[in-house]
């Protein structure tokens, strides 16, 4: 047999390998494009059930529903701000303190390493942290979406476990040529992290991004910080109170040629939330697969 030609048994095991994919991708494919089909449904026929990959009665009113809302353009805006911002300095944070973490002369590395790790299994709780904000002063302040997110335990680890991977031979060879820790830091270390720098900046920025709960905690004082998570779920909540109230009416249906239901807006709400990281992951995937890898290989 030659080197080239597969086996009928290597052929098989490629038919059903294919298949397999192929049914995985179906899987996870479906519950988006029926999603998607139902938010372009019309709200009432959705009710009646049966729609899969298309809508039956396209319609648009459900996106018309939730886009109309006048607060909606501040809520996006400031969910815009703490996913960029809070990305941002978690990133450089969260590396800066991995990057102590990883010196060997750093005497209490172990230490603290200890420390952090123990926070990932062990919080205060919610009234804690509520009072201890609130000393702070950061209710109804935009810092209690950023400071909250700017070192986690679980980001630290990661990169410090590429840092260590790194060849040792660069910074001693900086600092051979006079270059600071600072500079090793800036110039040698966050350069050859791209790869786990994307993979967390995926994780910070979708947490970020899908946080609403905060916003109704400590912001529910000030309407122009309020988040856009938090405003589509005003909207929900309140075409949900209205379906449960016969003969209501609001301002999610005033004016309507046809009514929105809970489950129409649920969908196109949901299509509206995941469309930036959708759009986002591309740009990142090569260096979010490359990530995914840390440690999977052992010299």
């Amino acid at each position: 047999m030659s080197v080239g030609k597969k086996s009928k048994k290597d052929r098989i095991c490629d038919i059903i390998i294919g298949i397999f994919m192929i049914l995985f991708v179906i899987v996870t494919l479906y519950p988006i494009l029926n999603t998607l089909a139902i938010s372009f449904n019309d709200g009432i026929d959705s009710v009646r059930g049966g729609i899969y990959l298309f809508p039956r009665m396209f319609s648009l009113k459900n996106y018309q529903t939730v886009l109309n809302n006048p607060n909606l353009k501040q809520a996006a805006f400031i969910s815009v701000s703490r996913t960029v911002i809070g990305t941002v300095l978690a990133v450089f944070f969260a590396s800066m303190l991995a990057f102590i973490l990883s010196r060997k002369e750093f005497v209490f590395k172990k230490q603290l390493t200890i420390l952090y790790v123990i926070t990932m299994y062990v919080g205060g709780g919610m009234i804690p942290v509520y009072i201890l904000f609130k000393n702070l002063h950061l209710f109804n302040n935009f810092l209690v979406y950023i400071l909250p997110f700017m070192v986690s335990a679980f980001n630290v680890i990661v990169i410090r476990t590429y840092i260590n991977g790194l060849p040792e031979s660069l910074s001693e060879s900086a600092k051979i040529d006079g270059a600071g820790d600072f500079r090793i830091f800036i110039q040698i270390i966050l350069p050859l992290c791209k790869p786990v720098l994307a993979t967390i900046a995926l994780f910070v920025a979708v947490d970020q991004w899908n946080q609403w709960f905060d916003s109704m905690i400590y912001c529910a004082g000030a309407p122009n910080l309020t988040t856009l998570q938090y405003e589509l779920m005003k909207i929900l909540s309140s075409a949900t109170s209205l379906s449960t109230s016969s003969g209501a009416t609001s301002d999610l249906t005033k004016n309507s040629a046809s009514m929105v239901t809970p489950m129409s807006i649920r969908a196109a709400i949901t299509i509206i939330t995941a469309l930036p990281i959708v759009c986002l992951y591309p740009f990142l995937q090569k260096y979010f697969v490359t990530g995914l890898t840390i440690g999977g290989v052992k010299e």
